[in-house]
């Protein structure tokens, strides 16, 4: 879910759709549900609690999409989601999934592009062009209306997020195919990040 960006995009391509928005995260919710007020459903619910499920309004979706979301689980956990997310799509629905999704086959060329990646956001950090990640959670903790919010967010992370793993997308679409998908494969790519698609 994170703040409404994927659903703004969706429903810019299907303006008909109907949208839940799904995230844990309460300074999420809150932009996604300012962003999305009267467009989509937002749920409170947390990926890692198999219990997640009960608190979606309907099943038999048509996709379920997510953007850099699913590495702060663990491995163990993922494998058992991807089997939940078939579960709640129609026959012939699709999941896609973009991530930091390194090619394990290019190992060299994966931390070139992420030290050039890094060195390009500092820049533009060091330039005022964009927040850093820290920055942009103090201004956030600056803010009223947000700032009883990130407080409520650091008693759900109090050590911050589980730590990110990135395993290269054969991982995914190896775990994929055993959750139960008919297909799965590679559907873009842009340097260490990617998205996989699979098909109910």
């Amino acid at each position: 879910g994170g703040p409404g960006t994927i659903t703004l995009r969706t429903l810019a391509r299907f303006p008909g759709a109907e949208v839940t928005v799904l995230d844990q995260d309460p300074v999420l919710l809150a932009i996604a549900g300012a962003t999305l007020a009267g467009r989509a459903t937002i749920v409170d619910a947390d990926l890692g609690d198999p219990a997640w499920r009960a608190k979606l309004p309907t099943e038999g979706f048509d996709a379920v999409l997510t953007a850099t979301a699913l590495h702060w689980l663990s491995p163990e956990r993922l494998t058992v989601l991807f089997g939940e997310i078939r579960d709640v799509l129609r026959p012939g629905g699709v999941f896609i999934n973009a991530d930091h999704l390194p090619d394990d086959a290019l190992p060299v060329l994966t931390e070139r592009l992420l030290a050039r990646s890094a060195a390009r956001r500092d820049a533009r950090v060091a330039a005022g062009a964009t927040h850093s990640w820290e920055s942009w959670w103090q201004r956030a903790a600056a803010d009223p209306v947000l700032a009883p919010l990130v407080e409520k967010r650091a008693q759900i992370y109090p050590t911050g997020h589980s730590a990110e793993w990135n395993p290269p997308a054969s991982w995914h679409l190896s775990a994929l195919r055993a959750a139960g998908f008919r297909e799965a494969g590679l559907v873009w790519r842009g340097g260490t990040d990617a998205a996989v698609a699979a098909l109910k």
